[in-house]
């Protein structure tokens, strides 16, 4: 199993990468080329996922969740050249305070 502080940010990049390449060619005319790799990078998300050490996968997506939203307003910034604002910010740590209560509460082994 790879560590959890790299699957979950290689995942969140897999599935905005993927849902993105379907973004560009549905909503701003890219080429229906943009498909393929759209589709493997959201195959590479799925079996990251598989990756997360945990024995229920709702709890793995749950957790990641927050590192989507947080990931997703990094995108926003960095690709789409879109400042976030105050609220985003606000938005991200709620939600990564809410992933980190998922992954480290204490559960009976």
């Amino acid at each position: 199993m790879m560590p959890i502080y790299f699957v979950y940010p290689l995942a969140a990049l897999g599935e905005i990468a993927g849902c993105f390449a379907f973004w560009a060619w549905l909503r701003l005319g890219k080429s229906p080329l943009w498909i393929a790799p759209g589709m493997v990078a959201l195959a590479l998300f799925a079996w990251l996922l598989t990756q997360v050490p945990t024995d229920t996968a709702a709890r793995a997506y749950a957790a990641y969740g927050g590192v989507y939203i947080a990931a997703s307003i990094l995108w926003l910034w960095i690709v789409e050249d879109t400042r976030p604002d105050r609220w985003d910010f606000a938005g991200v740590g709620l939600c990564l305070a809410g992933t980190l209560v998922i992954l480290l509460a204490p559960r009976p082994a």
